[in-house]
């Protein structure tokens, strides 16, 4: 048809026949498919009977593909006795209630990119694959559990090497991500009657640092952040992200860093699962508090309280932290007696008091470490933010945990390796490069 169309009316433009020559190539590959399988000699485990089954032959099972709907006939065993019935093929073959494990790869890639419904009209844009968006919603609960249970025994190359690591990084974070009213029940929260619209996302990441640049400041290597992700506890995070560490090279690094900001139940993390690490006070929370608290000892917005918090932000970058506070004592003393409650002045002098041995930041800076921790802040944007927390959605704590999943896998480069050792679909692509 194009040869003729090229002969009666010369070049045209190639979309046309780019999408034809797929729709021919699907085609065929589906007949392909459908003949690869029919045969009854094929083998596969688990495909003799078993004693009280009563084999099918021939039992047909539709299954969705890349390459669109191709139809199976197999044979299927049925135990009466216990009403259970299996088809080794659909076994063999890696089926997710019909659907190739292609297919499914993709589906929950394309679902932990973007929402269900966009991720279906991505797949059939640019893959020419027919799902809709309630269809991938099912198949990435399904299969991200599996898939993020597979990935505490991925490693990449890199991770493999039994080089010394300069300084590997830790830094942790939380952000509220908006629920479902029944995953709801019974917590607290922000809302003027105490009740909550979010869950607490815990959010961790892990890096390394292997130089530095010209001006002697740190830099994060290439490719080298992982993370992870959940809705527990904080002690049952900690032993997540102590485990994602120690498979990223923490036996083997000459130092190691946790960064965070101000949270109790973050340093209570790092005490128990980091406690020989060295412990950093994010400087962007620190200055914040530094704000607020000028603005209360010499009011808000004043002129003194800026030039005050210029001051002493200069301080904080000269390892004066003892000063700050000695001085904001003394300012609180003038002042006489205050207002308690947890935002009062004292509060927020005893904050600095309390992490002044985290807060050496010209001491970090000459040793050309990092001492932000706005990597674990972008990832809470990021990983969780983009996709979790997109107007109109509201979560289920499993559908949420199967979304962040998928995301941290994702973003920490680890999407290929966790797949194929779900689906074990490697075999086939060594042999072709051998």
């Amino acid at each position: 048809m194009v040869r003729e169309d090229l002969a009666q009316k010369g070049v045209r433009n190639l979309e046309t026949v780019e999408m034809g020559l797929r729709a021919a190539i699907t085609k065929d590959a589906r007949r392909l498919l459908e003949g690869l399988y029919q045969d009854p000699d094929l083998t596969m485990p688990n495909h003799a009977g078993r004693p009280g089954e009563k084999c099918h032959c021939g039992r047909k099972k539709d299954v969705e593909t890349i390459f669109g709907p191709i139809t199976l006939r197999r044979n299927y065993f049925y135990r009466e006795s216990t009403d259970e019935g299996r088809a080794p093929l659909d076994e063999a073959l890696g089926l997710v209630n019909g659907f190739s494990p292609t297919l499914v790869r993709l589906a929950n890639r394309a679902a932990a990119r973007t929402g269900f419904a966009a991720a279906a009209s991505d797949l059939a844009a640019m893959a020419n694959v027919q799902l809709d968006g309630r269809q991938i919603q099912r198949l990435v609960n399904l299969a991200a559990p599996l898939v993020a249970a597979h990935r505490a025994q991925v490693r990449r190359p890199k991770d493999l090497s039994a080089d010394p690591i300069p300084v590997l990084y830790v830094e942790v974070d939380g952000t509220g991500v908006p629920m479902d009213p029944a995953a709801l029940i019974g917590r607290e929260g922000k809302q003027p009657d105490g009740s909550a619209k979010t869950r607490e996302a815990k959010l961790g990441c892990v890096f390394t640092q292997t130089q530095r640049d010209e001006e002697g400041n740190a830099v994060r290597d290439y490719e080298s952040t992982t993370y992870v992700g959940s809705f527990q506890t904080a002690s049952e995070f900690g032993v997540v992200i102590r485990a994602e560490a120690l498979r990223r090279g923490l036996g083997r690094a000459v130092r190691v860093v946790f960064i965070g900001d101000g949270a109790a139940w973050i340093w209570e993390l790092a005490r128990i699962n980091f406690p020989d690490a060295l412990q950093i006070l994010d400087l962007f929370h620190a200055l914040e508090r530094l704000h607020t608290l000028c603005d209360g000892l010499y009011g808000v917005g004043s002129a003194v309280a800026k030039r005050m918090e210029n001051q002493w932000e200069q301080w904080f970058k000269e390892d004066k932290v003892l000063a700050v506070i000695a001085a904001a004592r003394s300012r609180l003393k003038d002042l006489g007696e205050q207002p308690d409650g947890p935002d009062s002045l004292d509060k927020q002098i005893a904050y600095f008091e309390n992490h002044h041995h985290r807060m050496l930041y010209l001491s970090y800076h000459k040793q050309g470490l990092f001492y932000g921790s706005g990597v674990i802040e972008a990832g809470c944007k990021a990983v969780i933010g983009q996709r979790l927390k997109q107007s109109g959605m509201f979560w289920s704590e499993t559908g949420a945990q199967s979304v962040l999943d998928l995301r941290c896998i994702l973003m920490s480069q680890h999407w290929d390796l966790c797949w194929d050792r779900v689906l074990q679909s490697g075999y086939l692509r060594e042999k072709t490069a051998a």
